[in-house]
């Protein structure tokens, strides 16, 4: 990838470096693994870049692994989801997809292995006691009444545990660590619970499933793992991590390395957060173009490009921050602004008669697909008497900073003629229904040869040939930077996040194909949905405005 070439130089590539300069490794492996319990997040886009990225520049490889111990919450529908986020952001994992659950009759083996060293134990206190007995941050934990249970009678509950014979919740296997660590997931942590559940890989095999600090630094180690990359909240369960693998008869041990993760302005990160955004219908799914899911942000015209490029632009830091949404919305503004073609729409429109251009004829006018790339080519653009112009462009008086189209006064369309407004015709209520003009023949594409100047310049769309299409306005979610603060849902809500509008646009855009992005002229830039729309009915998706409307009320 070509945003590869240059490395950007973070506390984590400098540890690599040291690393394989002092030849404690030979190459790098890294991992990303998602639980496939909900979609991924541009959170989760960062993780992808870091530990895909890392793999290709320094010729390593990257597995793709799910964290599937927790049958009760995942689905192949995340799974399928996952794996095409990742394909969409450009990247390719090294072999097949690999899942936590490839490896759970090991995953048990080394489970039964700390019970015959005397460092794990079946627990039949109730939940809510191993909790009380745990202590807090300032006071230690105590021991269970089980911790001293004897190596044979551990290993026979375990196994009548594995051979389904009691209820979920009636006991679990805890690992015999510390109870008086000041580090609380040092303190007995529950290593195997009982779940009778069927799984979506493994079927009804397995009746026990181990815990995520259990299983994932085991699998790092499986999978031959070198540098295993995670967000800051696990920093403590390092110690864990390194007691687990210290402990079984494993010969590889990756180190597993923090940095902070990704807390993103005027949304929320927490999947039970956007789970209920979508469970309570706030959304209309998890590819809601209003969703920080990938496959919200693909489908609002987001691309992989734009997002590989915020991720680089934040970069990798152990400080944890608040990023601003204007970072994210400046990458696709560039990017578009940059390779989408311009077209014409007018999203709330008003009629404009030209009462001196011939009825029933349309004269084809040529516009450029991009203003600075005359390698992007032309189109064709229809131009009728009867058009389109956006009813905002119009007024009956103005000032001198108006400019655009004044009754009275002359205004020039986009690659094509200057008009006049003559006059205009009104409905009983007194709203404008049509404005009715006159053009100047000799003036496409060259200023008035009298020399008069017209300053201003709107976009258009051939009444006759404009296609109708649904616009939906998509905007920021929350109205509040901060809306995991607020109190309810509710109240962080912004109530203009969406704003259908039914314009036209021009025939072109006929052939438009699903998450192309296009710049509507003076409007901001647009893409086509991928789940709505269709041949019968355009919808068009605002990916974001061409300026960044929010930092100018902030001012």
């Amino acid at each position: 990838m070509a945003e590869s070439a240059s490395r950007s130089n973070n506390f984590i590539r400098k540890i690599i470096d040291q690393d394989l300069a002092s030849g404690k490794h030979s190459a790098v492996h890294t991992r990303f693994p998602p639980e496939p319990n909900g979609y991924l997040h541009i959170g989760h886009a960062k993780s992808i870049v870091l530990n895909f990225g890392i793999a290709d520049d320094y010729q390593g490889t990257c597995n793709l692994r799910f964290d599937d111990t927790n049958p009760l919450k995942e689905s192949m529908e995340y799974v399928s989801a996952i794996k095409a986020d990742v394909r969409w952001l450009g990247y390719e994992w090294e072999g097949k997809e690999r899942y936590s659950s490839n490896y759970f009759d090991a995953l048990h083996g080394f489970a039964v292995e700390l019970i015959e060293k005397g460092l794990a134990y079946v627990d039949f206190s109730p939940q809510e006691m191993i909790r009380e007995l745990r202590g807090t941050l300032k006071e230690p934990g105590k021991n269970s009444p089980y911790r001293d249970t004897s190596v044979a009678e551990n290993l026979a509950e375990f196994a009548k545990m594995t051979a389904g014979e009691y209820p979920e919740g009636h006991c679990s296997l805890r690992a015999k660590i510390d109870m008086a660590s000041p580090f609380m997931c040092m303190r007995d942590p529950i290593i195997y619970r009982i779940r009778h559940v069927h799984h979506h890989q493994t079927g009804d095999k397995w009746c026990v499933y181990p815990m995520y600090d259990f299983t994932h630094c085991i699998s790092d180690a499986l999978e031959g793992i070198t540098h295993s990359l995670c967000t800051l909240e696990f920093q403590d369960n390092r110690r864990l991590y390194d007691w687990v693998l210290d402990n079984i008869s494993i010969p590889c041990h990756p180190q597993q390395i923090e940095f902070s993760r990704l807390n993103l302005e005027y949304t929320v990160m927490s999947k039970r957060k956007l789970n209920l955004l979508v469970t309570e219908n706030y959304v209309s799914g998890w590819d809601d173009p209003r969703m920080p899911t990938i496959a919200g942000l693909r489908r609002r015209g987001y691309t992989p490009g734009s997002i590989r490029e915020f991720a680089h632009r934040i970069g990798v830091t152990k400080m944890d921050n608040m990023v601003e949404m204007g970072i994210l919305e400046s990458c696709i503004r560039d990017d578009l602004n940059e390779n989408a073609p311009r077209s014409l729409a007018v999203l709330d429109p008003v009629k404009v008669v030209i009462e001196n251009f011939a009825e029933d004829t349309t004269e084809t006018l040529q516009s450029p697909n991009h203003p600075n790339n005359e390698a992007m080519g032309t189109r064709d653009v229809p131009f009728t008497r009867e058009l389109y112009i956006e009813r905002e462009d119009f007024r009956e008086e103005a000032n001198k900073k108006f400019k655009r189209l004044v009754l009275g006064k002359e205004v020039r369309l986009r690659n094509a003629y200057v008009i006049k407004a003559e006059r205009v015709e009104k409905d009983a209520n007194g709203e404008i229904t049509t404005i009715f003009c006159s053009y100047d023949p000799e003036t496409l594409g060259v200023d008035p040869a009298d020399g008069r100047k017209v300053k201003g310049v709107i976009h258009w769309v051939s009444a006759k040939h404009g296609i109708p299409a649904e616009i939906r306005l998509y905007d920021r979610l929350f109205s509040v930077p901060n809306p995991g603060a607020a109190e309810t849902i509710d109240e962080a809500l912004n109530p203009e996040s969406l704003v259908v509008m039914n314009g036209f646009v021009e025939p072109s855009l006929a052939k438009a194909e699903a998450e192309q992005g296009f710049q509507f002229e003076r409007m901001g830039y647009f893409c086509l949905d991928s789940k709505d729309s269709t041949t019968q009915k355009l919808v068009f998706n605002r990916t974001v405005g061409l300026r960044d409307s929010w930092a100018k009320i902030a001012d």
